[in-house]
């Protein structure tokens, strides 16, 4: 599986380049995600804006790991998901957990947001 990745001072953005992930590339992508807890930059931007279809068991793990994410004190914003991609997350009853950007940028504030908070939480 092809994966972009951007490292930014306070996340990295992932970009599969695939039009399809499929139950095949789970472990691999799972592997990837959460090597990212172990890295200095452990917050993360998943842009998903190449993918057109995803298997159900892929968005399963996805929405799982983003909660490991935030189990964790880390940000996992998921971007630029295209409509047919949407809805199936949709119909599959995943895309009211999944914290979804409409825009890369959008998830960039989001992660900035979110770490503001924790610094600010974590003073008390």
């Amino acid at each position: 599986m092809n994966v972009k990745i951007d490292t930014k001072e306070k996340f990295r953005v992932l970009i599969p380049e695939e039009n399809a992930l499929s139950v095949n590339m789970t472990d691999e992508l799972r592997n990837l995600l959460l090597s990212c807890l172990d890295a200095d930059v452990k917050n993360v931007i998943l842009n998903l804006k190449e993918v057109e279809t995803v298997e159900p068991a892929t968005a399963e793990m996805i929405s799982t790991i983003q909660q490991q994410f935030y189990d964790a004190g880390h940000s996992f914003v998921i971007c630029e998901l295209n409509p047919s991609l949407e809805q199936q997350l949709d119909d599959a009853e995943l895309l009211a957990v999944m914290n979804v950007t409409p825009t890369e940028s959008e998830a960039w504030d989001i992660v900035q947001m979110e770490e503001i908070e924790r610094e600010l939480l974590g003073d008390e």
